[in-house]
């Protein structure tokens, strides 16, 4: 196991609950988060950076850790929005969803992007994206979106903008475990920083934000220096290969959009942890554990 890899204490018993039929799954709500690329210099050896950040330790879902900017997916979300790019009906193809499900988390993914990051993948047309939006009334509508006070929608039509869905790719969907008690159901995408743009550190969720490569940060977390769930290791793990932004996203219509879901097993004392398809996050855990905080362990 991974000196970054760690879960909660409260895991053991919930997981025997839940064995016992005294525990109902929370359904998982829909969310969306998006790996935003950005290439370096560095010759033939560079590899593109990730934007990620940092969730301040008080929030409850997945405090301390590193992740990519992303959220629920908002009911606003589904409403009639400016798009281009893939058609939504290419898009539930891709996501395993309906129509008006695929907008939504393609909407979610863009407006999280904005949110968190300030990284806007809309145009004034089809075959253009915004440039600088670091302005005093870019940052006013940012905010309304956050506080839920301006739809997604409503934001993209007062500014004469299109969502650009054709700058966006589906990579990887993980399931937060039947076990705990905050679930949520997540694609993870990946975008290049759009020429122009520049990300900033405007989340109210997080205290810090970084651009790494992912062999760095998958190389923090081997040493336990960075917490990340199982589902950040593992996507970032999928992108280091990659020489630049182009590439990587150029790949992502061959990722496997087949939903991870950890699944738990009691063996006399001990739970035995499981994600399928990555071995390196079977854990056997028992009461006596010791435990070094609280890895949510799900999908963000």
């Amino acid at each position: 196991m991974s000196q970054g890899q760690w879960y909660p204490p409260e895991w053991p018993d919930r997981i025997r609950a839940l064995a016992r039929g005294e525990l109902t799954p929370v359904p998982p709500r829909r969310a969306a988060t998006v790996m935003l690329l950005r290439d370096t210099a560095g010759g033939p050896t560079a590899r593109p950076a990730v934007h990620m950040l940092r969730r301040r330790v008080s929030m409850a879902f997945a405090g301390g850790m590193y992740a990519y900017p992303g959220g629920g997916v908002d009911d606003r979300d589904a409403r009639p929005v400016r798009w281009t790019g893939p058609t939504r009906a290419e898009w539930a193809a891709r996501l395993g969803v309906d129509e008006a499900s695929a907008q939504a988390i393609v909407c979610a993914a863009v407006r999280e992007t904005y949110e968190e990051a300030g990284v806007l993948l809309a145009g004034l047309t089809p075959d253009t994206v915004v440039g600088d939006t670091t302005g005093a009334d870019w940052e006013t509508d940012r905010q309304a979106l956050v506080d839920r006070k301006l739809s997604f929608a409503d934001f993209l039509d007062r500014r004469g903008l299109v969502l650009r869905s054709d700058l966006l790719a589906a990579w990887a969907r993980w399931i937060t475990p039947e076990f705990e008690a905050r679930r949520y159901d997540t694609w993870f995408f990946v975008a290049a920083l759009p020429t122009g743009q520049r990300t900033r550190n405007v989340s109210t969720e997080a205290d810090r934000t970084v651009w790494i490569t992912p062999a760095e940060a998958t190389g923090g977390y081997d040493r336990g220096e960075l917490l990340m769930m199982p589902p950040t290791v593992a996507t970032l793990r999928a992108l280091a290969p990659y020489t630049s932004a182009a590439e990587a996203f150029a790949a992502a219509p061959a990722q496997d959009l087949a939903p991870v879901l950890a699944t738990a097993r009691v063996v006399g004392d001990e739970l035995v942890l499981s994600w399928p398809g990555h071995t390196e996050f079977t854990a056997r855990v028992t009461r006596t554990s010791t435990t070094r905080g609280t890895n949510r362990g799900g999908a963000s």
